[in-house]
């Protein structure tokens, strides 16, 4: 599950690092972006970049945000850095707040 929650802001290719968030323990932690995949992620990266342009065209593109960042940047639950990596392949209706979204893969 780690995996599937990360989002475009927890990959750092300039350090070749990753930022796994409440993981283990509700603990964040720094793990390396192996090189052999830096280029397959980047190309998966911008495939997903143009779903999110999409989406958001048509009205959608919104994320879940955790805690209360939705209040503090109104504008970042539509933020490219804030979309999950791994995308679900369709969007479901949010059990929170009733809001068609997309959330990541399973």
């Amino acid at each position: 599950m780690e995996c599937v929650r990360l989002r475009v802001k927890d990959i750092d290719f300039a350090y070749q690092q990753i930022t796994v968030r409440d993981g283990k323990g509700a603990q964040d932690r720094v793990t390396m972006l192996p090189q052999s995949l830096q280029m397959p992620l980047q190309h998966h990266l911008a495939k997903v970049q143009l779903l999110h342009a999409e989406e958001l065209q048509e009205g959608y593109g919104d994320m879940y945000l955790p805690y209360a960042l939705e209040r503090k940047d109104p504008n970042a639950d539509q933020s490219w850095l804030w979309q999950y990596v791994f995308p679900a392949s369709k969007r479901s209706l949010d059990p929170r707040s009733g809001i068609e979204r997309r959330h990541h893969s399973r």
